[in-house]
């Protein structure tokens, strides 16, 4: 049964994160039942592990040509293997594949993410008195972990992610054998090719998109999500809004557009939809040098990373839409529900975040593996970049606390494509010094003129966002010289005019 991407993407470190990969010379079955232990049970929800066994490895990375496993050896290694999954507890059975790479053979145990976490592991397999313990990845090592560790690896039991559970109220047939296929075939995987041949229930299962005894099987979550024609029969709302409001949000007029399908192609259509029709580009020349520069209202890199990020992160049990609003200064894409409790506010205004704990590892697994997102916490330092390289102002980024019920990212407008609106040099109802505001800020800035005294905390309860956001638009607002602090702790807003 083969691997779902081709072993070149998976060689490669740029589809599969390096700590999800292990690579061996031979079959050695004392550390690798140790590492399909510690990966089912997939402590971060990282997702599947692999190991690679005939490959010797530097520094972590494969060395090329490989050095080869011997294919007369599989049915022997297959038969070993089952009887050393049985000790695992309870027990659990990864995936064999053969594939063929550099002219040789390799042989790849690919680990997903167990449903009946955690698994205990004897330490020595070959030995007749067997110590059993938990086993998790901590970096590219699998280790027993400390108590605290175990405590929480414990209390994961009951929380397998929401895509990755199985969905009772469909039937495999739910899902498309021809998205199933064409996915197969994007990642060059050799299932494809197999697949020909394979029933729907069949392709299911070597997808690890369905679960269940063999006469009665129900597909995941994440099967229903990406691979169904119709996703909303069974979550309904799922689904990307654009609404395009020309004239800002207190103006009557607004067009929508709505994307729907599998959650793969409402990100690329909707994507294709932004590219075509929202980004602009004009080139900027210079009166000292005969380069010119392109700069674009906003970067499609910055815009494919905040989309892509909002798809992959949000929360598929609530029955709201991810909304993409475009507006005159900015774009906000709004998701729900909000990051984890353990990403600060200051991470986001820093751009490093390191997520703990992943919310949807298989949409991210397969995400990945189209090449629409990275992990790893490499979207926003992808957006900084692209901001600053087009000469943008940064991102802004709100959620609302303590609840953290939603999550905004709000991309600003680069300011060569701020429109005069009206005469004498106003731009949206704006003086010319505040010509760069955000519709945020331009909301902020109209709170504080009909209530001077007004608080940073109300200000943060009644946008919905936390102090540390509202801090940074008064920041802004103080920079550009169109409000001053008089006062302390009992003060109030000069507005300047």
């Amino acid at each position: 049964m083969s691997i779902i991407i081709s072993i070149e993407k998976l060689l490669s470190g740029t589809v599969i994160e390096g700590t999800r990969v292990e690579f061996k010379e031979g079959w050695n079955p004392k550390p690798i039942m140790r590492t399909i232990c510690a990966f089912a049970n997939d402590f971060e929800n990282e997702g599947s592990g692999y190991i690679v066994i005939g490959i010797e490895e530097q520094n972590g990375k494969p060395l090329r040509p490989v050095k080869g496993f011997n294919p007369d050896r599989f049915e022997e290694i297959q038969k070993d293997l089952i009887g050393y999954s049985n000790m695992i507890q309870p027990p659990y059975m990864p995936r064999l594949s053969l594939e063929e790479i550099d002219n040789k053979f390799v042989l790849v145990i690919w680990v997903p993410a167990g449903s009946n976490r955690p698994y205990k592991v004897p330490d020595d397999v070959l030995t007749r008195h067997k110590n059993y313990n938990f086993r998790i990845r901590q970096y590219s090592s699998s280790v027993i972990p400390n108590s605290d560790q175990e405590i929480e690896l414990v209390q994961l039991t009951a929380r397998i992610p929401f895509d990755d559970r199985v969905n009772t109220h469909a039937v495999v047939d739910d899902l498309s054998f021809a998205l199933m296929r064409e996915h197969l075939a994007r990642t060059k995987s050799k299932l494809y090719t197999e697949s020909a041949t394979q029933s729907i229930d069949q392709l299911a299962l070597a997808m690890n998109l369905c679960e269940g005894a063999k006469e009665h099987q129900f597909p995941k979550n994440v099967g229903l999500l990406m691979f169904s024609e119709n996703p909303k029969q069974f979550f309904p709302t799922i689904q990307i809004d654009v609404v395009e409001f020309p004239f800002g949000v207190g103006a009557k007029e607004f067009n929508e557009k709505t994307f729907d399908g599998a959650i793969q192609k409402q990100l690329t259509n909707a994507l294709s939809y932004l590219k075509t029709n929202i980004i602009k580009s004009k080139v900027k020349k210079y009166p000292d040098r005969e380069e010119a520069d392109k700069i674009y209202n906003y970067p499609y890199d910055a815009i494919e990373e905040a989309l892509a990020n909002a798809v992959y992160h949000r929360n598929y049990e609530l029955r709201e839409p991810i909304e993409i609003r475009v507006l005159p200064e900015s774009i906000e894409i709004l998701s729900y529900s909000g990051v984890d409790p353990s990403l600060k506010q200051i991470d986001f205004d820093k751009g490093t975040i390191r997520a703990r704990r992943y919310r949807n590892r298989r949409i991210g697994d397969f995400l990945k593996e189209l090449g629409l997102t990275e992990g790893r916490g490499t979207g926003i330092p992808t957006m900084v970049n692209a901001l600053k390289n087009n000469g943008s102002n940064l991102p802004v980024f709100d959620t609302d606390e303590p609840e953290r019920r939603h999550f905004i990212c709000e991309i600003p407008i680069h300011s060569e494509f701020i429109e005069n609106k009206k005469q004498g040099g106003q731009v949206g109802g704006q003086a010319g010094g505040q010509a760069e505001l955000t519709i945020r800020q331009i909301e902020i800035l109209q709170s504080i003129i009909a209530n001077p005294s007004i608080s940073r905390k109300l200000l943060a309860d009644q946008f919905a966002i936390n102090e540390s956001a509202i801090q940074k638009h008064l920041n802004t607002l103080k920079d550009k010289g169109i409000i001053e602090r008089i006062g302390k702790t009992t003060g109030y807003w000069k507005v300047n005019e």
